[in-house]
């Protein structure tokens, strides 16, 4: 019995590094941004918290063109802290309708994170 007690408190300390983990969990993971005039310059952000128990790291970010450009955090989220995603989107090389994606890649459970906006891009008013 005293080894079947002993045995199942090794199982269960052996887990616990498993379980420790960063999640990244974003306020909102859809942006709608509206009607835009091609040329505009649109800058957002998505707001995130660290609701794991170990510090959270966002390592890279992937977005599908050149016209959008993400900076994100440098330091490490601690559990229970927030983060930002700055995010900028150049609309001169875009029309009509945009539905775009971030993947953001970390050591969060949950990686990789999509976030999405969308908008869409009118003509340019003629001056």
């Amino acid at each position: 019995m005293k080894r079947l007690l002993i045995l199942s408190v090794l199982f269960i300390a052996a887990r616990f590094p498993l379980m420790a983990q960063s999640v990244i969990s974003f306020d909102k993971t859809t942006q709608h941004l509206g009607f835009v005039r091609q040329g505009d310059t649109l800058n957002f952000q998505y707001k995130f918290t660290n609701t794991g128990n170990q510090p959270l790291i966002i390592s890279d970010t992937k977005v599908e063109c050149g016209c959008t450009v993400v900076e994100k955090p440098t330091d490490p989220i601690l559990p229970g802290k927030q983060g930002i995603l700055k995010v900028t989107f150049h609309t001169v090389s875009t029309i009509d309708i945009q539905n775009r994606t971030v993947t953001v890649l970390s050591n969060a459970k949950n990686s990789p994170t999509v976030v999405r906006f969308k908008c869409v891009v009118m003509k340019a008013k003629k001056t």
